[in-house]
């Protein structure tokens, strides 16, 4: 007898696994049957002609919630992030201030300085995603080195900090960075890839916490939901200009109402659940962090993301949990080698939760022998 093609093989595990926990990132969410209507039913035109009716509606609400004059629609946080930084550091041999792990830093390709020209003048970040102000003032360049050295032109933060565990940056430390910024005669840059969920778990109103800001990148399809995309916001003129910068980099294009319509659905109706994925999110820390062999810091989980430590002498490790979880239709992701990152969205519910505790705990007794 011939043995099982992988295509049964694959049909074999998926009726194994009757559930289904996502956890991956809250990037990895299904449009609605809400969503897939409006996109069905969405009002378009070409966008890069200026004319799509459904764009035009979304980037006047963005720029109205995040309380500045303008927005563009970008297929995603990296473009947004890359244009934002172009737009603020025209000269070629500009110099940005950022936080060492932060995503512009780490996980955009080095993009502002492979394609821009920018050069990056790295700061440590603290545990909670700041950034120490002090070390922020040192870092900017004195204009008289202009002749040796870089000419610092911009400041970046990022709220929610992901690689700090979703951390959040207060109203407080940012407008303090923002009064640092108009000092020196520098712009600040907020990538707010999951601003949303800094400000529901703040309680502070979005255009409040990016007050202080020149520019915002926020993300549509990570906490709020939305299949695809990221709008920019920031004056008419910084628009302007993103625009232009937007199709050199191949980002314009046609009828992205349908995709817009579906972003429109989530600022309306998956806002609202951030609280409840932020008190899912502590109830799985609390139970993770009562695992022996785990590590978690319940206290430094504000938003929706949490970090997993094995613990030094464990006999357990992130590869084996990982295969046991997966097996059993958890998906996560490793972070480091011996950690793991889970993120939570408005589809998992509070018995995803219940079973994902449970499905750790087997995990982590089975090879610990317990």
């Amino acid at each position: 007898m011939a043995p099982p093609s992988l295509h049964e093989t694959v049909k074999v595990v998926e009726k194994m696994v009757t559930r289904r926990v996502d956890l991956r990132s809250d990037t990895v969410t299904k449009p609605t049957e809400s969503m897939r209507a409006a996109m069905a039913s969405a009002e378009v035109d070409d966008d890069v002609l200026g004319y799509d009716p459904t764009a035009l509606l979304l980037e006047t609400e963005m720029a109205k919630i995040m309380g500045k004059e303008a927005a563009l629609f970008v297929p995603s946080g990296t473009m947004g992030n890359l244009i934002a930084v172009l737009v603020h550091c025209e000269v070629r041999g500009s110099e940005v201030i950022l936080g060492d792990t932060c995503h512009i830093n780490i996980f955009e390709n080095g993009g502002i300085s492979t394609i821009g020209g920018v050069h990056s003048r790295q700061i440590k970040n603290n545990d909670d995603g700041t950034i120490d102000i002090d070390l922020i003032e040192a870092a900017i360049r004195d204009p008289r080195g202009e002749l040796m050295f870089p000419t610092t032109t911009l400041i970046c933060l990022e709220n929610s900090h992901a690689n700090s565990g979703g951390r959040c940056l207060s109203v407080e430390y940012t407008d303090r960075v923002g009064e640092v910024a108009k000092k020196h005669g520098l712009k600040l840059h907020i990538d707010g890839a999951r601003i949303f969920n800094a400000s529901v778990a703040l309680g502070v109103p979005v255009d409040r916490l990016v007050e202080a800001a020149d520019s915002v990148s926020v993300c549509l399809s990570k906490g709020i939901g939305a299949p695809v995309g990221s709008v920019i916001v920031g004056s008419k003129n910084f628009i302007a200009k993103a625009k232009r910068l937007r199709k050199t980099l191949g980002g314009g294009m046609r009828q992205i109402g349908i995709l817009c319509a579906a972003a429109l659905v989530a600022l309306k109706e998956n806002v609202g659940k951030l609280e409840s994925d932020h008190k899912k999110t502590r109830l799985l820390a609390d139970g993770l962090h009562e695992i022996k062999g785990l590590k978690i810091n319940p206290g430094s989980v504000e938003t929706n993301i949490i970090f997993i430590d094995i613990v030094d002498g464990s006999r357990t490790t992130t590869e084996k949990i990982i295969k046991y979880l997966e097996e059993r239709g958890i998906l996560l992701m490793r972070d480091k080698p011996s950690r793991l990152r889970v993120v939570l969205h408005h589809q998992i519910s509070a018995s995803d939760v219940q079973y994902t505790l449970s499905c750790f705990q087997q995990a982590v007794q089975i090879e610990n022998g317990n």
